[in-house]
């Protein structure tokens, strides 16, 4: 688990990727999927219609998950089979520290699937160290910001492989 003074706001170097419409954040998503492995954890963040939903979908998809996967607001976990690896879709938007912890999420996070976690930044002390946080800001009506904040050696060739560029931290708060 995380140290619980460590946020994702430590790191000074970031990656970005910007998407111009719904067809490229779905690119990034089903990219990222076909690079999961058992263990993988996608950390989401953005305000409400950024389009974190519409990227767990994307991804779900890239997985090859079956059938609808829409987000998890009011059951706070949902687990989907059928696709290359279980996927563990999480929204915790609605729970303290202490309900979150009281799941046992940990053993999502370190299971045989891969943890998408809405709203991650409310339980960053409960998240494993490695990690990619991701979060998406809008640039205009289509247009979103990812910004990539790569924990661990894995998600940091992740961010490479995919042409992300590499930012500061200073950089993506302009």
């Amino acid at each position: 688990m995380a140290d619980e003074h460590q946020s994702h706001e430590g790191k000074e170097r970031v990656y970005e990727w910007v998407a111009r419409g719904e067809a490229d954040t779905v690119r990034l998503a089903e990219s990222l999927a076909k690079l999961a492995v058992p263990g993988t954890v996608i950390a989401l963040d953005g305000d409400l219609g950024a389009g974190k939903t519409r990227f767990s979908q994307a991804f779900a998809a890239g997985l090859g998950v079956p059938g609808i996967v829409n987000s998890p607001t009011f059951t706070i976990i949902k687990e989907y089979d059928g696709g290359r690896l279980p996927l563990y879709h999480m929204d915790v938007y609605r729970l303290s520290m202490e309900e979150a912890d009281e799941l046992g999420l940990d053993e999502y996070f370190e299971g045989e699937g891969v943890s998408l976690v809405e709203w991650a930044s409310l339980i960053v002390p409960l998240l494993p160290a490695e990690r990619l946080h991701l979060h998406i800001g809008h640039l205009g009506p289509e247009s979103r910001r990812f910004t990539c904040e790569p924990l661990g050696e894995r998600y940091e060739d992740w961010c490479a492989q995919l042409g992300m560029t590499e930012k500061t931290r200073r950089e993506t708060e302009r």
